[in-house]
């Protein structure tokens, strides 16, 4: 009894392993084919406008939003202890520092991880990856290659817009809103927000960037066979993006933030 409740557990653990090891190795070969040649020059100027240019409103108008809704919050919270001034510093460090990288993040997951496995899915089903073996190229260096690396560069500059937009819009709530001061709220924003605040948000969206395109090759490239095979494989590289996306997340605060 003891050692079919044992085994009950370990079939899934071993499951959960299995799969976190295959995607280490496919993370490694997309790496190793990234540091040769040949490089698909189109190829990845169309990744870096689909996935960078395209997400752009999406991921303007979540910044926005939440850096309003942001500025909404610390003011009340902060009213119960007379600290309502402190609006501006905690908007431009929680945008640049977490929300920015971290919802932005999860966007382009949504619109992009989904995207790209749907993509590669329906290749792979119909046989159009077999067809570039068949033409000598490799379907990692073409396909995978330009994804990853677009995402990459893209998701950076994504997260400095968000910032932007993000604290932008808490601008305006406490401006308008709040009765703050334009140019103090500024002053207090820039004053306070560092160097390393903006450039850990930035590392930050670099590495989620190739989290949320590795994702979307592996499970494209791994689909099953027919629509629902192309479904599942969209729906899993999304909640993996999603879920290593938030655990990578913890990972680099600590290592950033904790001496």
């Amino acid at each position: 009894m003891i050692a079919l409740r044992l085994a009950q557990i370990g079939r899934p653990v071993l499951a959960v392993l299995a799969a976190f090891g295959r995607v280490t190795l496919f993370g490694f070969d997309t790496i190793r084919h990234l540091l040769s040649l040949p490089f698909y020059g189109r190829e990845f100027g169309l990744a870096l406008v689909q996935i960078g240019w395209f997400s752009l409103p999406v991921v303007g108008l979540t910044a926005f939003f939440t850096g309003g809704a942001l500025a909404l919050q610390i003011y009340s919270g902060g009213a119960r202890f007379s600290a309502e001034a402190v609006v501006p510093q905690i908007v431009a460090i929680g945008m640049a520092r977490e929300l920015g990288p971290v919802l932005g993040g999860l966007m382009v997951a949504a619109r992009v991880a989904s995207s790209i496995a749907a993509e590669i899915g329906t290749m792979k089903v119909t046989e159009q990856i077999d067809a570039l073996v068949t033409l000598s190229t490799h379907p990692m260096k073409y396909l995978t290659v330009p994804r990853v690396l677009a995402a990459t560069l893209a998701v950076p500059l994504l997260v400095a817009v968000g910032d932007s937009i993000g604290i932008f819009g808490g601008w305006l709530v406490g401006v308008g809103t709040l009765g703050f001061n334009p140019s103090t709220y500024l002053k207090n924003t820039t004053d306070f927000l560092e160097f390393w605040d903006v450039a850990s948000g930035l590392i930050k969206g670099a590495v989620f960037g190739f989290i949320v395109a590795l994702m979307g090759c592996y499970f494209g490239m791994n689909s099953g066979r027919g629509a629902q095979g192309v479904g599942a494989a969209t729906k899993a590289a999304v909640v993996a993006a999603s879920v290593m996306i938030l655990a990578a997340n913890y990972v680099l605060t600590r290592m950033f933030f904790t001496s």
